[in-house]
C-alpha cells in the first residue's frame, strides 16, 4: 500500500507528514511526499523541530509529483494547497486543511506539526482497520 502526501513545495507539510507517518506506522504501508512546485529543500525549521522529537528529516529530498506518475497510489493526501494541489491518480483522495507553517514562529509551527501528527495517526488507524493490517 502506497500513501503520497502532496503539497506545493514539498518542503514542509508533506515532508512532516511523511516523516511522522513512517515513525508512527508499523511498516506495512509505504509513505512518500511530493510537490507540484518543489522548492528543492526541506524546511530547516521542520528539520530542527522534528529532530527534537526524535523524528528525522535530514535524509529527505524535495520531490516533484511527476516522480510518482505511473506508480499506483492508494491514498493521495492533499495538505491544503487549494487550486495548486497536484492532480495525480489515486484510489482515494483526501484533503487536509493544513496551514503552511513555513513563515510561522516556532510555537505556531509546533502547533501545525501536532495537527499533522493527529491527522496522520487517524489516517493510519483508519487504513489498518479498513485493510485489516
Amino acid at each position: 500500500m502506497k500513501i503520497l502526501f502532496a503539497c506545493i513545495e514539498n518542503s514542509c507539510r508533506s515532508q512532516i507528514a511523511e516523516a511522522l507517518a513512517k515513525n508512527i506506522s508499523q511498516g506495512e504501508i509505504e509513505f512518500y511526499s511530493a510537490g507540484s512546485k518543489p522548492s528543492g529543500v526541506v524546511n530547516p525549521m521542520a528539520v530542527k523541530l522534528l529532530r527534537s522529537q526524535e523524528v528525522h528529516l535530514s535524509d529527505h529530498k524535495s520531490k516533484h509529483v511527476s516522480d510518482f506518475e505511473g506508480i499506483k497510489i492508494d491514498y493521495l493526501i492533499l495538505m491544503g494547497c487549494g487550486d495548486e494541489c497536484p492532480n495525480l491518480v489515486a484510489d482515494k483522495r483526501i484533503e487536509w486543511d493544513i496551514p503552511d507553517p513555513k513563515d510561522m514562529e516556532e510555537s505556531e509551527f509546533l502547533k501545525v506539526i501536532e495537527k499533522i501528527r493527529c491527522e496522520v495517526q487517524k489516517l493510519i488507524e483508519a487504513i489498518y482497520i479498513e485493510h485489516s493490517l
